[in-house]
């Protein structure tokens, strides 16, 4: 568990305690071809991991109604403050897609499934 970090404010530790009580996926530990099931406030993501970061995403009708290769950058919590390769319950996907400037960030995460594959 992580204890909190002088250097950080109260806000961020208790920002970094609660992503860790409420749960996440550390993307570092999942193979390639993982298939996530990301559902946030307003709409359900479809994950598809590849290799380096990057994921194959649908789900937004304008962004990504098919899937897409994108980069995952991780989470935050509405700010700068990224948690890099994390996906977090409370907290905002954050991704850059190749087809538009600057990042995209989702409403909150309220749940994250890992698909089984199929046999």
């Amino acid at each position: 568990m992580f204890a909190p970090h002088q250097n950080l404010s109260d806000p961020i530790n208790r920002n970094i305690i609660r992503s860790e009580i409420e749960g996440g996926v550390d993307l570092h530990d999942l193979p390639v071809e993982s298939t996530l099931e990301v559902e946030t406030r307003n709409r359900a993501y479809t994950l598809v991991m590849q290799s380096d970061g990057q994921a194959l995403i649908s789900g937004h009708p304008e962004y990504c109604p098919e899937p897409v290769l994108v980069r995952i950058n991780g989470s935050n919590w509405g700010g700068s403050m990224l948690k890099t390769a994390y996906l977090g319950r409370g907290m905002r996907l954050e991704f850059r897609h190749p087809g538009f400037d600057g990042l995209i960030v989702t409403s909150t995460i309220r749940d994250i499934r890992l698909l089984a594959k199929a046999a």
